[in-house]
């Protein structure tokens, strides 16, 4: 049965856009450290196709996507050179950036669930291939230049997105696995998707919506030891 994953003309579209727009943002990174052109080249394609290496090999797929698909790889050489070049005009566009960001968030979240799924993968299987094709490569990229990776640092919404992004992905396959909906509809409903995990991680951005932290907690609820009780109490008591 054919998945939209197969169609030629979604399927490309899908992989170029989202191997340039992560491409882009790691030339990015290589370039403000003042790295020489191997080693924007090495960032660039690592961080537009690190995450389907990563997926590749968790599926048992050999050679992976990112070595064997003459396309992809000269894309990223393409995106180098463009990067080497118009870095200071992709630098100063903050919400171009984040929105292209956004986007290959949003295409690599629902090609990794997919591609899952062609490999006849369970549906949670086929969300974590999906989550770790759309951050996999950014991963990759902060801890080869050394930073704390985004998904960590940064705690607005990234890997949200993306996971809600994979899960309403596998619905979706598998509803047209199932012959509920047309071709023509999964391929709408996988762009509806990219859509949502687009404006989900845009919006998170703009008006600061944070994943919460660790519960603030004062009061421990277990009992301290009887040594312990003493203290807390002097403590208490000099207070």
């Amino acid at each position: 049965m054919q998945l939209a994953l197969e169609s030629n003309a979604f399927f490309w579209a899908i992989e170029y856009i989202a191997t340039f727009c992560c491409g882009l943002l790691g030339g990015l990174c290589a370039v403000k450290k003042k790295y020489d052109f191997i080693a924007i080249l090495i960032t660039v394609w690592l961080t537009g196709l690190g995450g389907g290496i990563i997926r590749d090999v968790l599926l048992g797929v050999f050679p992976p996507v990112g070595v064997s698909d003459r396309g992809l790889v000269i894309t990223s050489l393409l995106t180098s050179v463009a990067v080497t070049v118009i870095y200071p005009e992709v630098d100063r566009l903050k919400w171009t950036m984040v929105a292209l960001d956004a986007l290959a968030l949003g295409l690599y979240a629902v090609n990794g669930t997919q591609k899952a799924l062609i490999y006849h993968m369970s549906g949670m299987t086929a969300v974590f291939m999906g989550l770790i094709t759309a951050i996999g490569g950014g991963l990759i990229r902060d801890m080869l230049l050394n930073d704390v990776p985004a998904v960590i640092r940064d705690s607005h919404w990234y890997t949200v997105p993306a996971l809600i992004g994979s899960i309403l992905t596998v619905f979706v396959t598998r509803a047209y696995q199932g012959g509920h909906i047309s071709f023509a509809l999964q391929v709408a409903g996988d762009i509806a998707i990219v859509a949502f995990v687009v404006i989900l991680r845009v919006l998170s951005v703009r008006f600061d919506w944070k994943v919460p932290g660790a519960v603030k907690r004062h009061h421990m609820i277990l009992p301290l030891p009887e040594k312990d009780e003493g203290k807390d109490t002097k403590a208490d008591a000099d207070k």
